[in-house]
């Protein structure tokens, strides 16, 4: 898996910003497409997935509780 995406989640992260999941998702769509940047056919697609993957990690992150994390 991508060793370059940190654990976005309390305790590991204090706070976690809109970029900081954009970057994930975005490490993650080019981990399993295996491209740096698409080429320009591929642009909307891999675009497409970035948005996707940082809305469903935003939702995770908001909905999940974590036992004996702070405040």
């Amino acid at each position: 898996m991508c060793r370059s995406i940190k654990t976005l989640r309390p305790p590991f992260a204090d706070e976690v910003t809109d970029d900081d999941i954009r970057a994930a998702a975005l490490q993650y769509v080019r981990k399993i497409s295996g491209f740096r940047a698409p080429a320009a056919h591929n642009a909307a697609a891999f675009e497409q997935a970035v948005e996707a993957i940082t809305r469903a990690s935003a939702d995770l992150l908001a909905s999940i509780e974590v036992r004996g994390a702070r405040p």
